[in-house]
């Protein structure tokens, strides 16, 4: 089996996979926050923004927990 520092070829798949993501999603939140100061959106505005434009990231985190809490693989 192959290894790289003690670590098997599907550990670091999934470590990149889960760090990789997540730093993915929060560059992508910093992003839609910029979007909204950048055009005064205001409160409501930026709500909106951030409601729209981060559905399909809260669905994936949504998928990925309940996923977790039922231990499905």
């Amino acid at each position: 089996m192959n290894t790289v520092m003690g670590f098997s070829e599907q550990e670091i798949a999934s470590f990149g996979l889960t760090i990789g993501l997540a730093a993915f999603m929060l560059y992508m939140v910093f992003i839609v926050a910029q979007l909204a100061r950048e055009s005064k959106a205001g409160r409501f505005g930026t709500f909106v923004l951030f409601l729209v434009l981060t559905l399909g990231m809260i669905g994936f985190v949504a998928k990925l927990l309940i996923q977790w809490l039922l231990d499905i693989e």
